[in-house]
């Protein structure tokens, strides 16, 4: 079985973020970057299926030669293979397109993605390359079994979790719960020390126009101060809460 697991190069949410060119671009001074956590749950997965089931893992990113330590980082957690579409990520639909170029020339079996990226959110890339692809596809995934051609994997669900059956070639959308956090790999030296050997081919883009464009990025309003209330003073409660937050 050949998997190819998409690796998002996303900021870690502990960096502070700002904006440069009138808030139209993202400033990367001084952010740390990591592997998508929803990728790193599929990984861990492929990881699982390579050395239960034999199975090659090869991952892929969309983005600059900045987005190759990210890349080397899943290699050193043990995946034997990786790919760099050398273009900036601009939108979803442009990923998507990339990306299923990459599938259709490796012919895998199996494509793990994250359900979303923690940088845009926008949860569209696995859905949209399914379709280019022609394969099956199941999202808000939180289990995956894979037997010869049969795949059964369980989602989330409004109240409770489905599980269903499909063939390959699949595509996936993986979240926390496709393996436990416990389970997430670190580096070891050894893994660091054979990821420098494994080979990471840099491949240019196919796609010569994207469909949208960022115009301008807004923080979040900062919150306002607290005002705090004493416990029996229902009367200064109730003003509070007609007069300055006008929720009542």
């Amino acid at each position: 079985m050949k998997i190819l697991v998409c690796i998002s190069h996303v900021p870690d949410t502990t960096s502070k973020i700002n904006f440069t060119d009138a808030d139209s671009k993202f400033d990367t001074n001084g952010v740390q970057f990591v592997i998508n956590p929803n990728d790193e749950f599929g990984l861990t997965r492929a990881m699982w299926f390579k050395e239960k089931q034999g199975a090659s893992v090869t991952v892929v990113n969309v983005g600059g030669n900045e987005t190759e330590p990210t890349l080397r980082k899943a290699l050193a957690i043990g995946a034997d293979a990786a790919i760099r579409v050398n273009t900036e990520a601009k939108d979803g639909f442009q990923v998507a397109k990339e990306l299923a170029k990459v599938v259709q020339d490796g012919g895998y079996d199996l494509v793990i993605a994250g359900r979303e990226s923690i940088d845009y959110n926008g949860a569209m890339v696995p859905g949209m390359l399914a379709e280019l692809t022609g394969a099956n596809f199941v999202t808000n995934c939180i289990s995956l079994e894979v037997e010869g051609t049969n795949a059964t994997a369980s989602r989330e669900i409004d109240g409770g979790k489905e599980t269903v059956t499909t063939s390959l070639p699949l595509v996936i959308g993986g979240q926390k719960g496709l393996v436990e956090e416990s389970d997430l790999r670190i580096p070891n030296m050894r893994g660091i020390m054979m990821a420098r050997k494994k080979p990471l081919t840099v491949i240019e883009s196919s796609v010569t126009e994207t469909e949208t464009a960022s115009i301008k990025f807004e923080k979040p309003e900062l919150k306002g101060a607290v005002t705090l209330v004493d416990a029996g003073n229902l009367d200064e409660l109730i003003n509070l809460l007609h007069n300055e937050a006008k929720v009542i």
